[in-house]
Formats: structure tokens, sequence, C-alpha cells
């Protein structure tokens, strides 16, 4: 089982060349690493409406070869609506639904997140976050 769940930033930073981006997932891959259904899509979406659709979906097929795909159960439902209702209503503005799912998926799975947006996910509580220096 995996020890990690990659945030589609992440993702998006790798399939760019981004070197840091790369080089952690690198590291942490042997502990394993997971990538959510929700960021699949968002991935889906970037890939399927890029410049050169074919290369960029061939790329995140490539990506994805190795990592477990974790899909929204009825747990990891259940964990998104107590954890948004948790929270108070600015923030529940703030943080949109497809990374409360995110988060949720982490949770129910008890998986460290690696994400570049801590200004949202640092607000879920009990949400372990992989921090690194960009």
């Amino acid at each position: 089982m995996s020890l990690y769940l990659v945030d589609t930033d992440w993702i998006v930073d790798c399939l760019h060349g981004q070197e840091d981006a790369t080089q952690t997932l690198l590291e942490l891959a042997p502990q394993g690493l997971a990538v959510s259904i929700i960021s699949y899509g968002e991935l889906f979406e970037g890939a399927y409406y890029a410049r050169d659709p074919q290369a960029a979906l061939e790329g995140l097929q490539s990506f994805l070869l190795g990592k477990d795909l974790v899909g929204v159960t009825r747990s990891i439902a259940e964990r998104f609506g107590i954890v948004r209702g948790e929270l108070p209503r600015s923030l529940r503005r703030q943080i949109g639904d497809m990374d409360m799912l995110i988060a949720a998926t982490a949770l129910a799975h008890d998986l460290t997140l690696l994400t570049r947006n801590l200004r949202d996910f640092s607000h879920v509580p009990g949400l372990k976050l992989y921090e690194a220096a960009r």
C-alpha cells in the first residue's frame, strides 16, 4: 500500500519536467505513491485539451504506471462530508470540493498528501502534509 497521495499540482510539475518534483517523487516512490481519481480527472482534462492531446495523454498514462489509482468510496464520501462540515463557512467557500475530496481520500487511507497548496490543505484537521521547499 502507498504512503503518499500525490496532488494534481505535483503531477503537473513532474509532467512539465520540473526537476525538484520529479526528484522528490523518485525518492518517495519506493514507499508507494497513489493518485486520487479526482486528480486523474483534473489531469485528464488538461491533457485532453492540450495542444498535443495524444502526447499529453500518453505522458499522463506513463506517469500513472506503478502508482495506485484511488477511487472515491462511500467511506471517502462520508469523510468528505464530516470534514467539510467541521470547517468554518469561510473555509468551506475557500477550499473547493475537489480539493476536499482529495483531502478526504488521504485521510481515509492514512496517506500523507504531497501538495503545493498548503494554504488550503493546512486547514484540514488531521491531514498529514508533505512539506518540501520549492
